[in-house]
């Protein structure tokens, strides 16, 4: 279980995939995009409009449960892509390296990118936005919801 938490907003995301749209238009233009589900899904579509690119196909593969790893599972194949020539695999986060190398496995030739990456799995990946540590889970604005703070001046009301 993760010992921090890093939370990323909505914003954010949006930035970080516009900024790997831009560092990706140098290894373009790409045939299509295969986001790797769920977490690569939103990316992948921001990063398609930055590229102009309209095949997007999914690889879905299931590694976690919660916050707890188990053996990976690919439950739907990226077709369109055959062995990946001319496709970018573009997902959330590379964390352990896992899902990435059996996605890596099945497309080869395809180019890896995430917004994500921790070092355990930095290897694996071609680019990335920003290195998170290890020991830190990030939770996307997709695991989160805005709740309401009281103001530290109400608080110290109540305490007097």
């Amino acid at each position: 279980m993760a010992t921090n938490y890093a939370t990323v907003t909505w914003d954010q995301l949006h930035r970080d995939a516009r900024q790997l749209a831009s560092t990706l238009m140098t290894r373009g233009p790409f045939r299509g995009i295969v986001a790797i589900t769920r977490g690569g899904m939103i990316p992948a579509a921001i990063i398609a409009r930055e590229l102009d690119c309209r095949l997007i196909d999914t690889i879905s593969v299931v590694t976690y449960d919660e916050e707890k790893m188990g053996e990976p599972s690919v439950v739907k194949n990226a077709d369109a892509a055959g062995d990946g020539e001319g496709f970018l695999i573009i997902d959330d986060l590379v964390d352990s390296g896992v899902t990435a190398q059996l996605v890596r496995k099945m497309l080869p030739k395809a180019v890896f990118a995430c917004l994500y990456a921790k070092p355990a799995g930095r290897p694996i990946t071609d680019i990335f936005v920003v290195e998170v540590p290890q020991d830190t889970w990030v939770l996307f604005p997709w695991d989160t919801a805005p709740l309401f703070i009281p103001p530290l001046a109400s608080k110290s009301v109540e305490k007097a």
